[in-house]
């Protein structure tokens, strides 16, 4: 799966699903079995949620860039999928 496709997966499930950014927004979306899938930056510093029992993608850049990825003016270390909209995320 490359770079790009994982940027335009990632801008189709924001834009057309229900995503949660954030550690403690993604920890409570796994807690609550909502999540489908996790994305964390490579420098993500929980490392519950790499056992958590869903989906997990670890993104190969760090929190800022996958900020920047997202369209978010903040770093994103971890990121829920909750409805991934017409977006082929899950298939990473």
């Amino acid at each position: 799966m490359s770079e790009v496709d994982i940027s335009r997966a990632l801008k189709s499930a924001i834009t057309t699903g229900k995503v949660q950014f954030g550690l403690d927004q993604t920890m409570k979306a796994v807690k609550d079995g909502k999540a489908q899938m996790i994305i964390l930056a490579r420098n993500c510093p929980s490392k519950d949620l790499k056992d958590a029992n869903v989906k997990v993608h670890v993104y190969e850049g760090n929190n800022m860039e996958l900020g920047a990825l997202c369209g978010k003016p903040f770093s994103v270390s971890a990121l829920a999928i909750i409805d991934k909209g017409s977006s082929n995320i899950l298939t990473l």
